[in-house]
């Protein structure tokens, strides 16, 4: 989980928010969907931690740089589901030379060759 935020900075995205952009951009760093993001804070706020969530909001709306337009994390990364599938392809191919390997290793040729090679 480490190394999916390795390389990845936080930013305000004023274009994608409603306000300054605070929820966009942790929703974007999080790679998660900036509705529930925001449906946590508003729920936060109406379940006792209204000073907390608003003062959060406020210092991390000014800490924060707005993303530049031409940065890099402007294109959405993998999903989780894409970087299993290749994942799988990789693991596929793999198994399709182990398989090979393994049938040149149990076969006549390999143990005549062996042999030869002994004399």
């Amino acid at each position: 989980m480490a190394n999916a935020f390795m390389g990845r900075k936080l930013w305000r995205i004023p274009e994608r928010g409603m306000i300054k952009g605070v929820c966009a951009g942790i929703a974007q760093y999080l790679d998660v969907p900036v509705k529930l993001v925001r449906l946590i804070a508003v729920l936060s706020i109406f379940f006792g931690l209204f000073l907390f969530v608003v003062l959060a909001y406020i210092v991390l709306s000014l800490v924060l740089e707005p993303m530049p337009a031409n940065s890099e994390q402007d294109k959405a990364p993998p999903s989780m589901r894409e970087m299993l599938n290749s994942l799988d392809l990789d693991l596929c191919a793999e198994e399709k030379k182990l398989r090979a390997m393994e049938r040149y290793i149990t076969s006549d040729s390999f143990t005549l060759r062996s042999r030869f090679r002994n004399l």
